[in-house]
């Protein structure tokens, strides 16, 4: 894979409502997506769809399919009419709602006394290489399970395709088994972005090994910031998975908490490797500073060779640049001078003993074996 990848950005997301709000208020954001519903009715023996963008075609759905399990699938919040109807149609705390909307919650698992409520974070690149993190939001109540998706993105086509095929347990074991199979899902998710990072990484120490450059800090630094939203994701997902495994509540039962024992470990391996990579990357930021370290350290001894070897012939230089060569007025030399000035090629003689000075000292130094290690 090549390196050159673009960097990494955070996708933004702006809130909803405003500082000191009832608690209840359902506000959604000024961009929000308006909202695309379907309906999965299932059983047994078969499996109906429809799709609509009104309460009205999952209540009709409903209402044709009463002995079906129902999963109410919205993408999209930007209608607070719809999760207020919703939330009138199946008696939903006012808060939970608020939830909904809110579209920054933490991963949770929240139970109420007919109805529970899950949220978790679904984190991926986008096509633009961008950090998506998004709210996904389950009700659980009877025999029906309805989920909240901020986009219009579909993630669970792996899910739709185990309903329609009709194998395993998924038509029969309830709304407790999809909201499983959904939050399973998701943690497949963190697998796909961090098989992702990993490629990256690799990538990465390729180049740092062939050709290091500042861009390589740069792109391991935005990795590593990828990562803490990753871990900030799975961690409290860890947390919600262990909340259903001890919960009492009869939409969980034993047969789901069975496999939410499976997707609590796949959960654990998900945040091993966040913290590897964690580690991967700061390696290599410590190690790019060590070779621009060790890089400086080699040309400054060059230079510091190349200073000592000229020292003493500057040395020499300046000694016999000082032209102290005085005369009587018979043209004889005076006492206390330099007679090296009057010697005839005496130039000659300075210019072959400084070239000697030169060569012993490359000599020893070469004898040392300083210019091996440059």
């Amino acid at each position: 894979m090549n390196g050159n990848f673009k960097r990494l950005r955070l996708k933004k997301h702006k809130h909803a409502g405003n500082v000191g709000d009832r608690p209840g208020t359902i506000r959604v954001a000024d961009d929000a997506l308006k909202p695309i519903i379907s309906v999965y009715s299932y059983n047994k023996d078969e499996l109906v769809t429809c799709e609509g963008k009104d309460i009205k075609t999952a209540l009709k759905q409903l209402n044709k399919c009463d002995n079906h399990t129902h999963w109410i699938k919205i993408n999209g919040l930007g209608d607070a009419s719809l999760i207020e109807q919703i939330g009138e149609h199946c008696s939903i705390n006012a808060l939970v709602l608020e939830d909904i909307a809110n579209t920054h919650q933490r991963p949770k698992f929240d139970e109420y006394e007919d109805y529970a409520f899950c949220t978790s974070r679904i984190v991926q690149f986008n096509k633009d290489n961008e950090i998506i993190n998004c709210q996904f939001s389950a009700i659980i109540k009877d025999n029906i399970i309805i989920s909240f998706e901020e986009d219009h993105t579909e993630r669970f086509d792996a899910v739709k395709a185990r309903l329609k095929a009709g194998k395993g347990a998924i038509r029969t074991a309830g709304p407790g088994y999809m909201c499983y199979a959904l939050t399973d899902t998701i943690i497949d998710t963190y697998f796909v972005l961090l098989a992702e990072i990993g490629d990256h990484l690799d990538a990465l120490e390729d180049k740092l090994y062939l050709s290091a450059d500042k861009t390589i800090m740069f792109n391991a630094q935005q990795l590593k910031r990828t990562l803490i939203v990753v871990r900030r994701a799975s961690w409290p997902e860890r947390d919600k998975i262990n909340d259903m495994i001890r919960s009492e509540s009869p939409l969980i039962t034993s047969e789901v908490k069975l496999f939410l024992r499976d997707a609590y470990d796949h959960c654990i391996q998900a945040m091993d490797l966040i913290e590897n990579y964690k580690e991967v990357t700061s390696s290599i930021i410590d190690l790019y500073l060590s070779m621009v370290s060790n890089r400086m350290n080699e040309i400054m001894k060059v230079l510091t060779i190349i200073s000592v070897i000229f020292i003493p012939l500057t040395f020499i230089a300046g000694i016999y640049g000082m032209n102290f060569s005085r005369q009587d007025d018979k043209g004889h030399i005076l006492p206390d001078n330099m007679p090296e000035l009057y010697w005839h090629h005496g130039y000659i003689y300075a210019i072959v003993f400084m070239f000697l000075i030169a060569l012993i000292q490359v000599f020893v130094f070469w004898k040392k074996g300083w210019f091996n290690r440059l």
